[in-house]
């Protein structure tokens, strides 16, 4: 027996929300059997391949190829075999008049993406006529209105009265901001236009969310870290000699935000809307750049792993984001994150927070300086440390507290204090 059922987008990470179909692996007609991957879909965690729950006959792919949807939310139809239907099996009963049609029903189902891209560019879609299945109006049919340069379909109905006094509708109308109309940016001759697709497609949409949702605060402070240098430069040809990997300095400092984490536990918490969580595991995102594509696999537990612990899974982790063989359990499950921005030369820099973390440090470029020790002018590796946190979590009480220990814990590093094994 033959049954039509529905493929949802799975939950493909914590804290993941939705996803985007970068690719479909299968077209109507196609058969799969069931756990086969139908579709590639690229989240703010990672790329995965969306498995079919049944075997049988895709009938109909409903999300479009670069559409966004939430978890939860149908992705495909399958005529599956030996399943129960979805349907009721008794005969439906006629439809009266003052039901929707199915027809009317499908134009009034909107993806996340149509939405907001009419709600950004003021489109009321009572307006607009579909083209998708049953009238269903699609991504396209909206990028082709805002292409055209048709976003004056805006539902001007009259306001709500409200019982406000004069004043304080003055008040409002003095202090809220008019909507801006915005216009689509059209390429002019000679400029290049490179489509928005898969993983930057993810990470801007990531980034507008966490500047969106989370008030960013910035401190900064600076490091001597001679010792640090000195004593990693005497031990480093013999550690990669036994170990078969670097010695990094960014393992010293990960050991050192671990150290301090443990004394501030604050930091390593996230905003949860009527709650704060603080996390008990202490989990270290880690950016890894491939090429143009940027990485942020996690090291789990890092406050229980020595120095050479965590420069072989920094090496692991590096060497899985340029051989591509990076996996969601890699990607999940970050309590903080540290960006090791000084391996491009950067001296300071604001990170945006990885999301739903409360904060993320960057550790700069160590670079000589003339620094003034007893009146004396000396040269030292110094460094910039320059932490962004969520000030609905954090103030700068508590993250001053955080830095000085960790400046303290970098400043004090030495073959007694710091043993790498």
């Amino acid at each position: 027996m033959l049954t039509v059922q529905r493929i949802n987008m799975p939950q493909l990470g914590e804290s993941v929300t939705e996803g985007t179909v970068s690719t479909w692996l299968v077209q109507a007609g196609d058969y799969v059997e069931k756990y086969d991957a139908i579709a590639e879909v690229m989240t703010d965690k990672v790329n995965a391949e969306v498995p079919s729950s049944y075997s049988g006959v895709i009938k109909e792919l409903i999300a479009e190829e670069g559409e966004t949807i939430e978890v939860g939310q149908l992705m495909c139809y399958i005529e599956a075999e030996g399943e129960e239907s979805e349907q009721a099996s008794s005969s439906p009963a006629p439809e009266s008049d003052d039901e929707p049609s199915v027809e009317q029903n499908m134009k009034a189902r909107y993806s996340p993406v149509v939405m907001r891209l009419a709600g950004e560019h003021q489109i009321d879609l009572s307006t607009v006529t579909g083209s998708g299945k049953g009238g269903r109006i699609t991504r396209k049919d909206i990028e082709k209105l805002i292409a055209g340069g048709q976003t004056e379909t805006i539902n001007n109905a009259e306001p709500v009265s409200t019982q406000e006094s004069p004043t304080e509708q003055e008040e409002m109308e003095e202090f809220t901001p008019p909507i801006i109309r915005r216009k689509p940016v059209q390429a002019k001759p000679g400029d290049r236009e490179i489509p928005v697709t898969g993983l930057r497609r993810t990470i801007a949409q990531n980034m507008v969310r966490s500047k969106t949702e989370i008030p960013h605060a910035w401190m900064m402070i600076e490091v001597d870290v001679t010792n640090l240098v000195s004593y990693r430069n005497a031990e480093k040809d013999k550690f990669k000699e036994n170990e078969g990997y670097n010695l990094s300095y960014f393992a010293f400092f990960l050991n050192a935000v671990a150290k301090a984490l443990k004394k501030f536990p604050e930091l390593n918490s996230c905003w949860a809307g009527d709650k704060i969580i603080q996390r008990n595991e202490i989990n270290l995102s880690i950016a890894v750049a491939h090429g143009h594509e940027l990485y942020v696999p996690v090291i789990k537990n890092v406050d229980e792993k020595s120095i050479k612990g965590i420069a072989k899974e920094i090496a692991q982790l590096s060497n899985k984001a340029r051989t591509g063989t990076l996996t969601k359990e890699d990607m999940e499950d970050g309590t903080f994150t540290v960006n090791n921005t000084g391996s491009f030369g950067s001296v300071e820099s604001m990170g945006v927070i990885n999301y739903p973390q409360s904060a993320i440090l960057q550790v700069e470029s160590i670079v000589k300086r003339p620094v003034i020790i007893d009146d004396m002018f000396a040269a030292r590796d110094m460094v910039n440390l320059c932490l962004s946190l969520d000030h609905r979590v954090l103030d700068g009480v508590i993250c001053g507290a955080f830095m000085s220990h960790v400046k303290a814990i970098l400043e004090n590093i030495s073959s007694e204090t710091t043993p790498i094994y």
